[in-house]
Formats: structure tokens, C-alpha cells, sequence
């Protein structure tokens, strides 16, 4: 019997990076235009930025529900196996606490929590290094450990042209958000480690100088040492290419595939999103 990894859909992995692997997502909830996607109605990344962009209308969102959290547990401990449930920071969503009160409701399952102070591919990288450590036959300390280590040294940063959905949903106030668009100020955004929540790394007049000072906070943090480096997006190509043509400019990086953000997180930054998830190649050199 091999561990399984459960997680939710805050996490950015590619199809490469979960392929084989014993991962799980639970969806969160998504509502665009009146209609609700969930693991019954799907959506991909490129059909929500798109009909984001056509509708012009705000996305809401929801936690997974217990219930859903106590289907995934239940087939799952049928045949005795072992559950490593890893999840979006509960700084910034419920869901963690959703799955444990659906993790209540199945009491014969093993199951070890997992907050990751993160999301998007931060949230990704440690569960794949899990499911990796699994398939190596890792114990659960030693794999625990080494998500400690990569939840402390995994930074996620991001900036966006427009400021209009973070202030919808309340993430800045609406007088900041105003403010920042007269003023042509885009925010760089990053992940804080001790509660996972959100704080602002910086304020730059155009949307090239915020992706250029991501690139330099992270130099000064890494200088030349060899990074995994993973940028993510909404649906914004040209963001993505300045940024990448930055991080090879100044740094030493071992690049993953560029990933469009998962709807349930983008609904709240909107289609000019452009991020990175970075942290040092030495965390997962004997993983990957």
C-alpha cells in the first residue's frame, strides 16, 4: 500500500509534474456568469481567463464542503492506505479547516494535515515532492521535514496591470486600489511565511518595472546559487516573456513549465496576472 497525497485545487501543477503520482485534488468552488464549475462541469484555465475576459463580470469562489473532503478520505482509507492531506494556506482560505471537519467524518482514516503557507505552485512543489518522497519510500517524518524546509525557503511573488478584481474581493481596499490606477502603481504581492497571508514586497510605476524588481528581490536573496523557478499566469504571454528573459539575465535557473493559475485563484487577481514560485534547486535535487 503506497501514502496518498490529497490536496485541492489551489495548488499549479502541471500534467508532467503529477504524472504517476499518487495525488488527489478536491476541487474548490467557482461560480462565473451564474454558472458553477466543480469536478461534474469543469472548466480549463484558458475557457475561465477567456470567458473572464468576454463577460466582464466578478468570479466568486468557495472552500471544498467537509462532505467532499469525506468522499476523497473514505475511497481512499477502503484499502487501508495512509492519507497526507496538503493544502492552500489557511491564512488565505477555510479549506484546510473543511478538511478536517470532512476528515472527522471518516474515522477510520489516517490522515496527517498539511498547512502550506502557500498557493498556486508554492502549494504545487510540496505536493509533488510528497508524492515523490512516497514513491521513493520516504517516511512520513523525513517527508515532513522536507516540506518544513521548502514551505520556509519557496518564495511566491506576482503583479498585475489591473487592480480591479483584488479589490472586489476585499483583498485590497478600495481607496489603495484607486489610488494605485490613477497613479499607474502596480504592486508586487507576495506569500509570507509565518501565516501565509498575503503582503505588499513593493509599489512600481509600470507593470515591467514591478516584474524586473521580483526578478532583483530574488537576486538579492539567492544571488548565484542554482533556483527552481516556475512562473505562473492568467493569461498575460508578454508578462511571461519579460519575466523569463529577467530571471536568465541575473540568475541561475532551472525553469518548470510556464502554467496558466488555477481559476479558483484567479478569479480574485484577474487575467494580468504574472507570478514566480522560486526557492533553491538543493531542496529537490534528490526528489526530481
Amino acid at each position: 500500500m503506497m501514502m496518498q497525497i490529497v490536496t485541492d485545487s489551489g495548488c499549479d501543477l502541471s500534467e508532467g509534474q503529477k504524472r504517476d503520482l499518487p495525488i488527489h485534488i478536491v476541487p474548490l468552488g467557482l461560480v462565473l456568469n451564474g454558472v458553477s464549475y466543480d469536478k461534474n462541469n469543469p472548466i480549463t484555465p484558458a475557457e475561465f481567463y477567456q470567458k473572464m475576459v468576454e463577460t466582464n463580470v466578478y468570479p466568486s469562489t468557495s472552500q471544498a464542503s467537509a462532505g467532499d473532503f469525506a468522499d476523497v478520505y473514505r475511497e481512499l482509507s477502503a484499502n487501508g492506505e495512509e492519507i497526507l492531506s496538503i493544502h492552500i494556506s489557511s491564512g488565505l482560505s477555510g479549506t484546510l479547516n473543511s478538511a478536517k471537519v470532512g476528515g472527522a467524518l471518516v474515522p477510520n482514516a489516517k490522515i496527517t494535515y498539511w498547512d502550506s503557507k502557500t498557493l498556486s505552485s508554492g502549494l504545487g512543489w510540496q505536493v509533488q515532492a510528497a508524492a515523490l518522497a512516497i514513491k521513493k519510500g520516504w517516511p512520513l517524518d523525513k517527508i515532513l521535514e522536507r516540506l518544513a524546509l521548502i514551505r520556509d525557503q519557496v518564495d511566491g511573488m506576482f503583479t498585475l496591470k489591473e487592480m480591479r478584481y483584488l479589490i472586489h474581493g476585499g483583498r485590497v481596499s478600495h481607496l489603495e486600489g484607486l489610488m494605485a490606477q490613477v497613479l499607474n502603481v502596480k504592486p508586487i504581492i507576495a506569500v509570507e511565511h509565518e501565516k501565509g497571508t498575503y503582503v505588499t514586497a513593493g509599489k512600481l510605476i509600470n507593470f515591467k518595472r514591478a516584474l524586473a524588481q521580483i526578478v532583483e528581490i530574488n537576486y538579492e536573496k539567492f544571488k548565484n546559487e542554482k533556483v527552481r523557478a516556475q512562473i505562473v499566469h492568467g493569461i498575460n504571454p508578454e508578462g511571461v516573456e519579460y519575466l523569463k528573459e529577467k530571471l536568465q539575465e541575473k540568475m541561475n535557473v532551472i525553469f518548470e513549465e510556464v502554467l496558466p493559475v488555477s481559476p479558483v485563484l484567479g478569479a480574485h487577481t484577474g487575467p494580468t496576472l504574472t507570478g514566480l514560485i522560486i526557492g533553491p534547486m538543493s531542496l529537490f535535487a534528490d526528489l526530481i
